[in-house]
């Protein structure tokens, strides 16, 4: 992970993005770049922007200035002679075909199955046909280890076990890249080892993936790159273990001294 410098094998390049809710300058002129097949993790105090990024890579937030590309797309926007125009929402939601997004929470709906909570975008947003969404959402909840599980409703499953058709439905729109929100905060310890593991497979399978966690060991043998942020900026960057076993910067070392 490089600063803004360009990058063939990039699929996100994050470009000194800022974001102001009203005075609060939460995002303070990021720069980030995400190789293709790369697994970059993000850690950092709450509070300290990261769940903002997140949501501005997919433009849940419009951010206040930057740019941010995914592949081809420059999110949310068209540039005329160096200036930015919003995009039409329905060009917006093609762009977010490509970004599958897993939060806290997990957002299923209450009064569908597992299967249909899977099948249900990509039969309204894609238009395949009904039978081919709910073949691969039951392919999507093997790989996921709920096979058994396509006819339960939400209230039938553990939390960790909704935040993996939650992770099932967002691979059902076959993104090029999957933002993480800390996936596993809301979740009992025990039920926290089910998701990191689907998170892994994903990892070995080659997804691109920004993943932002207080799951320290999964930094360390998963990522890639690791990203410490606090008050919306980025303080240190680097491979996970070197900074996370040496880490450079003060900051960085009083809050691992605090998680680790």
């Amino acid at each position: 992970m490089t600063g803004s410098q360009p990058d063939a094998s990039a699929l996100v390049r994050i470009e000194n993005v800022h974001k102001f809710f009203g005075s609060a300058h939460v995002l303070r002129g990021i720069d980030l770049t995400v190789r293709l097949g790369e697994v970059a993790v993000v850690i950092g105090p709450s509070g300290s922007g990261k769940s903002t990024l997140l949501r501005c890579v997919n433009h849940l937030e419009t951010i206040s200035a930057g740019r941010i590309h995914v592949g081809d797309d420059l999110i949310g926007y068209r540039e005329i002679d160096g200036k930015l125009h919003d995009l039409p929402h329905g060009s917006i939601a093609l762009q977010r075909r490509k970004i599958g997004m897993v939060f806290q929470q997990f957002n299923l709906f209450p009064h569908k199955t597992a299967l249909d909570n899977i099948a249900e975008a990509p039969v309204h947003a894609k238009g395949i046909a009904k039978k081919d969404a709910r073949r691969r959402a039951l392919e999507l909840l093997d790989r996921v280890g709920l096979a058994s599980h396509a006819t339960h409703y939400p209230a039938q499953l553990s939390g960790g076990q909704q935040q993996r058709v939650a992770i099932a439905r967002a691979l059902a729109m076959d993104p090029a890249l999957m933002l993480f929100d800390e996936p596993t905060s809301a979740l009992d310890p025990e039920l926290v080892g089910d998701v990191l593991d689907v998170m892994k497979d994903l990892a070995r399978s080659g997804m691109t993936m920004i993943v932002v966690t207080h799951e320290i060991g999964f930094a360390r043998e998963v990522g890639d790159s690791l990203v410490f942020m606090d008050e919306g900026v980025v303080v240190e960057r680097g491979a996970p273990r070197d900074v996370l076993g040496n880490p450079q910067h003060a900051r960085t070392r009083e809050f691992l001294s605090k998680v680790l």
